[in-house]
Order: C-alpha cells, then structure tokens, then sequence
C-alpha cells in the first residue's frame, strides 16, 4: 500500500511535455494514486523527445518521458470520441485533483469548462498550468520553456555581455510552475477539509519565471535599473562565481565580511586592502579581485583548494558534470538516485524526489517504493476495471468502458 501524506488522495494528470506532469510527479511522491490520462496514438508529446531513446526498433522509450512521470499509471483514451469523453467524466467524479495544460478554452471545447468539472464533481481541485496565464492580453500564447524564459526576462539575466542572453540549460520556467502548481494544490486540498468546496489553481510558465526574479525584481521595481548577465559572477556579492584554478573551475561564495577575513590571507590579499575591504568596494572592483584570485589559484589543484578553504569554513565547490553528480556518494544518500522496474526495459535508475518527510521519532512518512514511468496505456485495464468496481458507489450503471483500439 502506498504511504504519505496524500494516500488516498486520487490525481488524474491530463496535462503534457513538463510543468503539469511535475506538479502530478510530486503529488505522487507525497503518496497520491496518478492517473496519467493519454492520447491512444501517441500519448504524451515527451514520449517522442529525443534522443536519447531506451529500447529497440518500435518499443523505444524516451528518457525525457521519464524525468517527469514517475508513480503514475497510464490510461489511454481518446476524448474527441463520446465514450472516451463518457470513461474521462467517471474518472473525474472519482478524483480529488484533475491536471491540464490545455491552452485557456482548449479543456471547454472538449466539454470540460470550469462550471462543468464542478457538477461533475463539486470537491474537485483544477490545477490548470498555462504559457502565459488564463486571461490577459496574451493569455491564448502557447507555452514553451525557452520562449518563456526569454518573455519573462530570465534570459537577459543569465549569460555574459559577451556571449548575449543565454537559456538557463534545464526548463526551469516548466520546473517551477510544476512546483508553484503542486503546492497550490496542496493548499487547496487543505482548504477542501474545512469548506467541503473544490478549486480552481492557476499558474503560468511566465508566473514561475516572475516569481524567481528575486532581487533582479526589485532591482527594477524600487530602484529603477535593469539588471545586466554577469556571467557567473554575483552581480551584488564578491567573491561569488567561478574561478580558474589549475586543473579546471571551482566556485566561491563568499557572502559576509567574516568569510572575507577568513579567505583573503588564502589568497594573499590583505584583509584591508582599500580596494577590497567591504563587500561595496570588493563589487567595485570586481575584475581586479578575480584576476587576484585566479592568479593565486593558478599553481594549485582544485581539490587541494578545496579542502584548504573547507578547513577555514569558506564556502566553495566543484562543478560537477551530470555523470559526476549521479555518482557523488552525497547525491545517493540523499535518496536522489531511485531504482525502478520499467514495463519495458527493465531496471532502471532514475532521480528521485527531492522531499523526505519523517515524523517525531524519526520514521520515513513518504513512499519507499517507487513506480517506474508507464508505458503508454499501461494501466488502462486496471483503471476501467477501478471504475466499474466503484460504479455504484457513484450512482452510476455498471457498465464497463471499452477499451480503446
């Protein structure tokens, strides 16, 4: 039996690609049962996004797919046709939460707007995920990542004068209106206990960008200048970014004057060198302090520097590749690293969830077995079977669905 803070809770995941499928993902860690409802053909569009592939000929897998659909089952049904839209409905009256990404309207012209879902079910939570919110002058835009992240200014952010406005390199506008979405659901669910009455939760890809401008924002709302990409040096702290050493890069962050006094004599700077005594004048002059740093970190190795600056508690790191990061003993002690049985191609390991919740005396409150992504239509069986079991609970005839073709 599946274990968390959600158990019992059921999720039907309409959406596709990204920031809908993380938001069902997460729900699914905490514990939720996932319905991923899929076209029959060829299911979500991220099924076809690659390489890389898994698998051979016909029955390859794409391993984007599996970045964001663990702990689901897949039901295939075809909502153009009256008896896929007839199975959707059944599903929708038992669920406690329904996810899409439709673009504003497309979910109503199928005969699901918002005042439908709710006689359906008046419990029900909507998360609907847009590109560039539900309404507004420019709320019918489709959404993707990197249009996103250039609309919504994290571009011109991120990058170098150099190189110009650079794509941060994960979807990270998808990533957090998956997150945004999930916990807003949650919230919903919470206020579900006390009103009895289902919701409505929007979020955007453009909102998730906003909301991660942090001071970049308020750089421009309360001061009036328009931050500038400064590459990967902090443009408000220093030392903070990446620095030469002799066998490759490392990072520093030094974010207080007493790490200051602890790193400079490190790198044979005086502690009150006029150019670099505070962090205002550091900032100043910050090509100059990088080129003293790089130059005392030229002669030395990285690890060396990094084990000498642990030992005077100033914060620093490597820059791991993605295989590095998966083979890190830290990254597998933190339960990021999970093993599944995939339908298809067997064993496989995947990241994990980045949540652990333990109660007063220290016991694991979330799930300790994970689900591998589904194949297409994997479930469907099993799901139409659920809803003939509980047909009567629900006042309807038990008549069982089709199976699509």
């Amino acid at each position: 039996m599946t274990i968390g803070p959600l158990a019992g809770t059921v999720v039907l995941d309409l959406s596709r690609a990204l920031a809908g499928p993380i938001a069902a993902m997460i729900m699914g860690d905490l514990g939720a049962r996932v319905i991923k409802v899929e076209a029959p053909q060829h299911g979500d569009d991220s099924r076809s996004w690659g390489p890389p592939f898994v698998g051979e000929g016909d029955d390859r897998h794409s391993t984007y797919f599996m970045a964001a659909n663990r702990n689901k089952e897949s039901i295939a049904v075809d909502l153009k046709t009256e008896s896929g839209r007839d199975t959707l409905t059944r599903l929708i009256r038992r669920a406690d939460v329904l996810i899409e990404n439709f673009r504003p309207g497309g979910f109503a012209r199928l005969g699901f707007s918002t005042g439908r879902l709710s006689e359906i079910n008046p419990g029900l939570i909507t998360l609907s995920v847009t590109g560039f919110g539900h309404d507004g002058p420019e709320g019918t835009r489709a959404g993707y990542d990197q249009i996103a992240q250039g609309e919504a200014g994290l571009m011109s952010v991120t990058g170098s004068a150099a190189v110009g406005p650079t794509r941060i390199g994960v979807p990270i506008t998808d990533v957090l209106a998956g997150i945004h979405g999930a916990v807003g659901v949650n919230a919903a669910l919470v206020a579900r206990q006390h009103s009895g009455q289902g919701a409505v939760v929007r979020t955007s890809l453009l909102a998730s960008a906003v909301s991660a401008h942090m001071f970049h924002g308020t750089n421009w709302t309360v001061a009036k200048q328009v931050s500038q990409p400064t590459g990967n040096h902090h443009p408000q702290i220093a030392p903070y970014g990446s620095f030469r050493c002799r066998d490759g890069w490392l990072q520093l962050a030094v974010g207080t004057e007493g790490i200051w006094k602890r790193f400079a004599p490190l790198v044979d700077i005086a502690v009150d060198d006029p150019k670099f005594e505070t962090n205002r004048e550091r900032v100043a002059n910050g090509e100059q302090l990088t080129e003293a740093i790089e130059q005392s970190f030229a002669s030395r190795d990285r690890d060396d520097l990094l084990r000498d600056l642990s030992q005077k508690g100033v914060p620093a790191g490597a820059i791991r590749s993605m295989n590095e990061v998966y083979e890190w003993g830290q990254t597998r002690s933190q339960g990021l690293l999970i093993d599944v049985d995939h339908a298809a191609v067997g064993p496989i390991q995947i990241p994990g969830p980045a949540v652990r919740i333990e109660n007063a005396i220290g016991e694991d409150l979330l799930r300790q077995h994970h689900d591998a992504p589904p194949v297409l239509g994997q479930h469907t069986a099993a799901v139409l079977q659920w809803i003939q079991n509980t047909a009567a609970n629900y006042g309807e005839h038990a008549v069982m669905a089709e199976l699509p073709n």
